[in-house]
C-alpha cells in the first residue's frame, strides 16, 4: 500500500471493529511492553485499557463522531472529533505504525482545519508532552493554550 499517494476514506466505527481499534491501541501504547507480563495478561491489559479509554471518550464526548480511517478499505486507523459551535476537538487521532510519517496524518488534520475555517471555529487537541505528534501539531499552526503537566492543550484557528 502506497500511503502517501492514497488519501483515507473515513466511516463510522462499528462493533465488528473492535479487534482492529484494540490493536490500534495497544501500538500506540508502547510503554505497557515494559510491564512484566506475559502475552496472554499484555493482550488482558490492552483491552481492558481500550475500553476504559473508549468508554471514557463517549461519555465525555457523546456526540462525537468515531470514525476509523481506512486506505484502500483497509483499516489503518481512528479519528474521533467532537463537534461543537465553536470548536471541533479531536478527541483522537491514531493510526498504525506501518502508515505513520506518510502525511496521513497531516491530511486527516488539514480537513478538520478546512472544516473549522469554513464554519467559523477552532481545532483543539490534547497531546502529551512526550508524543512525537506534537511537530505536527506546530508544522500545522496548533499552539499551546494550556500546560496540564503530562498533556498541554493545543488550539488552531484559522488566519
Amino acid at each position: 500500500m502506497t500511503v502517501s499517494t492514497v488519501q483515507p476514506s473515513l466511516r463510522p466505527v462499528t462493533e465488528a471493529d473492535e479487534s482492529f481499534l484494540v490493536a490500534l491501541y495497544g501500538s500506540t501504547r508502547a510503554d505497557l511492553a515494559l510491564l512484566p507480563l506475559d502475552p496472554e495478561q499484555h493482550d488482558v491489559l490492552v483491552r481492558m485499557q481500550y475500553r476504559a479509554q473508549d468508554q471514557h471518550y463517549r461519555e465525555q464526548h457523546p456526540g462525537a463522531s468515531f470514525e476509523v480511517v481506512e486506505v484502500d478499505g483497509a483499516p489503518v486507523g481512528r479519528l474521533y472529533v467532537d463537534r461543537t459551535d465553536r470548536d471541533l476537538r479531536v478527541v483522537d487521532i491514531s493510526l498504525l505504525p506501518e502508515v505513520r510519517g506518510r502525511g496521513m496524518g497531516t491530511a486527516l488534520l488539514r480537513r478538520v482545519q478546512d472544516e473549522a475555517a469554513a464554519s467559523g471555529r477552532s481545532v483543539s487537541l490534547h497531546v502529551a508532552s512526550d508524543n512525537p505528534a506534537a511537530a505536527l501539531y506546530a508544522r500545522l499552526g496548533f499552539r499551546p493554550v494550556a500546560d496540564l503537566g503530562a498533556y498541554r492543550r493545543l488550539e488552531w484557528s484559522a488566519p
